[in-house]
């Protein structure tokens, strides 16, 4: 086998990336041991600011820190990134006196955050640092400084920022986590953040964003022929229809399930009236209920479609599965 199949043998390969992530596993367990009062005097920092937390980075750090400022931002601490060299072209102005800054920079001499230093006194900003140097002008010029040393990159020329830029990354979600914690962040306020995703979605949305309302509910009266039920339930396209009484309070639901019932007994379609074969005292909810709670209760009671009634128990909706699976509430 030549040397330069030899490095692309398959067995090769998997050595060298279980060898990377054995380096970089041992990086992040170091920092177990670092979490100390120190570690509590940066939460704390943070916790008082009244302003954001501007987070500073270059290079690989910079990645690193603006995927910490975008974790501290959607998990209840408002903070952003800010590029340091456009810094020291206007972008100073960004911070104000009531920030902390959060920088980052494994040797802690990165010139174009050792040149803000100044700048950040004459502020009065709190100034927290990650590096990897705890004698570097960086952290030595730190209200607070954590160590985020490693014992080697995972590169194997010792190169290319690997373990540094993970542990520099897991001490940025361990005090992101623990902000989280101390300002009592919930599932809720998650969601306000993230309107957008699965957990959002689930905890927003409520049934009267969702439901078919006006002249789009499926309704009828209980004297009307099981033909005519069956045609405004073709109509609305729910699969069921309401049956209601005049001042529109529901008395029962007529669904595909109870059709199939009166064809099995032999009913007569055309001489029934709907209220006769519907089923009574159905299942409704409120459209004030989250749409999750609509879905938990259509799969406890295997059903497939509800209606929305108001505190009289007048019609005022009906949503089924699909509108769920539309909204990606499943």
């Amino acid at each position: 086998m030549s040397p330069q199949a030899s490095l692309t043998d398959p067995q090769r390969l998997l050595e060298m990336a279980r060898a990377v992530l054995e380096i970089e596993a041992g990086a992040v367990r170091d920092l177990i041991a670092r979490v100390d009062e120190t570690f509590a005097e940066a939460a704390r920092t943070m916790l008082a600011c009244r302003g954001r937390i501007v987070v500073l980075g270059m290079g690989k750090s910079g990645h690193v820190a603006n995927k910490i400022a975008a974790t501290l931002a959607s998990t209840g601490t408002p903070a952003f990134f800010v590029h340091p060299g456009e810094a020291s072209h206007g972008d100073m102005g960004m911070i104000t006196p009531e920030d902390v800054v959060l920088a980052l920079s494994n040797s802690g001499e990165t010139g174009e955050l050792v040149v803000l230093i100044p700048l950040l006194k004459r502020l009065g900003v709190p100034l927290i640092s990650m590096t990897g140097n705890p004698r570097s002008l960086l952290a030595e010029s730190s209200t607070v400084h954590l160590f985020v040393g490693v014992a080697q990159e995972a590169c194997p020329l010792g190169l290319a920022p690997t373990s540094s830029t993970t542990a520099a990354l897991a001490m940025g979600d361990a005090l992101a986590i623990a902000l989280l914690q101390a300002r009592g962040f919930t599932e809720e306020d998650f969601a306000l953040s993230h309107p957008g995703g699965a957990l959002g979605r689930r905890l927003l949305l409520k049934v009267r964003d969702l439901m078919h309302t006006g002249t789009d509910i499926p309704a009828v009266g209980p004297d009307t022929p099981l033909t005519d039920a069956l045609i405004e339930m073709t109509r609305k396209g729910l699969g069921i229809t309401a049956v209601v009484d005049p001042e529109r309070r529901v008395l029962g639901i007529f669904t595909d399930g109870d059709l199939r019932r009166v064809i099995d007994r032999g009913g007569d379609v055309r001489a029934t009236r709907v209220g006769a074969v519907m089923t009574p005292d159905c299942k409704t909810i409120t459209a004030d209920l989250l749409a999750a709670e609509a879905l938990a209760v259509m799969q406890d009671t295997k059903i497939n479609a509800l209606l929305v009634v108001d505190t009289s128990h007048r019609l005022e909706g009906a949503i089924n599965m699909h509108d769920l699976l539309k909204a990606r509430v499943v």
